[in-house]
């Protein structure tokens, strides 16, 4: 039976493979296209993620070898030796790191896709593997979508990360949701939203949380899971939103992406 971590690490490969096949090739021209992401290019957004994914493997390596995590300058100095590069450079950066990321946790085996714990310099406690492969999930996938929207404006985020996102966000990741949602821009107004046809529930209080569909829903929010992950992700824009999404109840469409400016 597959695990968290296990249904995880399959979606950053599939992931992976998908976005590898979009960039190869890609002109220098196509490079500087708008992405998804706000004020970045194409190459901009392949530069954040080969960036994270050397972060990710270093404190990868550091948590197999038990050693500390790196120094808390290591994220910056990669950040700038990431900037400093052409976009060419940082395309094909991108394909190699995260290349190398992804085949480190396919890997893992079995006990230390369950025992393995790595530390994140902006969190009090190690993280369990599952977690870490979430967390750059998200990132992936979003950003994934960033690039292949700016040459498909109908792209959307993959069924396999989209469901295994909405399971971590509601389970070990549910924390990210208190850097993502600013559920003060309703002025003190709160909902509690059923997700049509699914046993989720997207409560929009302080913190905002997805978990189980709510005893006493307020509202309903009507939405593919993809396009829910893109919601939280700050990535449903009107012109990128499905016909089939709706909100009833107490909060609006417009005050959900308030909720969720994006990052």
């Amino acid at each position: 039976m597959s695990t968290l971590a296990d249904r995880t690490i399959a979606a950053l490969r599939t992931n992976h493979d998908v976005l590898r096949v979009r960039v190869t090739g890609l002109s220098d021209e196509q490079l500087a296209l708008p992405s998804g992401a706000a004020d970045w290019e194409v190459a901009q957004v392949l530069s954040h993620l080969g960036s994270g994914a050397e972060i990710a493997l270093a404190g990868l390596r550091a948590a197999q070898a038990g050693a500390a995590a790196p120094e808390q300058d290591f994220n910056q100095r990669v950040w700038d030796r990431w900037n400093a590069l052409s976009p060419r450079e940082q395309a094909e950066g991108f394909l190699a790191h995260d290349a190398e990321l992804v085949a480190a946790l396919e890997a893992l085996d079995a006990g230390q896709r369950e025992d393995l714990t790595v530390a994140l310099g902006f969190l009090p406690d190690p993280l369990p593997l599952a977690a870490i492969a979430g967390m750059r999930l998200n990132e992936a996938a979003l950003h994934s979508w960033d690039v292949r929207v700016a040459f498909d404006p109908s792209a959307t985020v993959a069924a396999d990360a989209a469901e295994v996102l909405v399971e971590q966000l509601s389970g070990g990741l549910a924390f990210l949701l208190g850097f993502f949602a600013k559920p003060d821009t309703l002025g003190g107004r709160q909902a509690a939203l059923a997700v049509d046809g699914t046993d989720l529930g997207l409560l929009v209080e302080d913190p905002v949380r997805l978990g189980a569909t709510p005893p006493a829903p307020t509202g309903t929010l009507t939405a593919p899971v993809e396009a829910l992950v893109r919601l939280i992700g700050g990535r449903l824009t009107p012109e990128r939103t499905p016909a089939s999404v709706a909100v009833t109840g107490d909060v609006s469409l417009d005050d959900l992406r308030r909720v969720f400016p994006g990052f």
